[in-house]
C-alpha cells in the first residue's frame, strides 16, 4: 500500500473516532440536562454570566451543537462560543454570540488561525418533553440560519485567547 494513501486512510479515521466521541458526547450531556430539568430561566442566567465574562476577561466557552446535513443527518460539531449579549425582547430570550468551530465532520479539527468566527444570534426556550409527561428542558437553537440546534455550552471548558479570532 502506497504510505501516502495509508496516512490519508489514518487521518480520515481519527476524523471518524473524534466524530464518534463528539456525537456520544453531545448525547450525554443532553441527557444530563434532560434529568435535571434545566429551566430556560437558569440557561438564561448561565449566558448572562458568560456575556460578562465575555466582556471582562474575553472568556470563550467550548459548545456542541447538531449540525444537519443536506441529507437530513444530524452530527454533532464542537466550537468556541463568545457570548456577546444576552437579550429577551418580546417573550423571547436571544443571544448574540460569534461561534469559532473546532470540529466538524467535513472540515475535521480546526485550529482557530484556521477557522473563521461566524457571528450568530441563538434562541432559549423551554422544550416540553412529551414522553415525560409535563416535563420541559431549556433548550438553545440557532434562528438566524438553518440546521444548528441543540447547543450545549460548557462553562467549566474557557478559554480566554480566543478573542483576537472573533471580530
Amino acid at each position: 500500500m502506497d504510505p501516502q494513501e495509508l496516512i490519508h486512510d489514518y487521518r480520515r479515521w481519527q476524523r471518524f473516532q473524534r466524530q464518534a466521541q463528539l456525537d456520544r458526547e453531545h448525547r450525554a450531556a443532553w441527557q444530563q440536562l434532560e434529568s435535571a430539568g434545566v429551566s430556560a430561566q437558569r440557561t438564561t442566567e448561565a449566558y448572562r454570566s458568560m456575556a460578562d465574562k465575555a466582556a471582562t476577561q474575553g472568556a470563550c466557552y467550548r459548545t456542541l451543537f447538531q449540525r444537519e446535513l443536506a441529507s437530513g443527518e444530524r452530527l454533532a460539531c464542537e466550537g468556541w462560543l463568545f457570548v456577546r449579549r444576552v437579550l429577551a425582547e418580546g417573550g423571547a430570550t436571544r443571544v448574540r454570540a460569534s461561534l469559532l468551530p473546532s470540529f466538524t465532520l467535513t472540515d475535521g479539527a480546526l485550529s482557530p488561525s484556521e477557522a473563521t468566527a461566524e457571528a450568530m444570534t441563538l434562541e432559549i426556550f423551554d422544550q416540553l418533553l412529551v414522553d415525560r409527561g409535563l416535563a420541559s428542558v431549556a433548550r438553545v437553537d440557532r434562528i438566524d440560519a438553518r440546521g444548528d440546534s441543540h447547543f450545549i455550552t460548557l462553562i467549566d471548558s474557557v478559554r480566554g485567547d480566543l478573542r483576537q479570532h472573533m471580530s
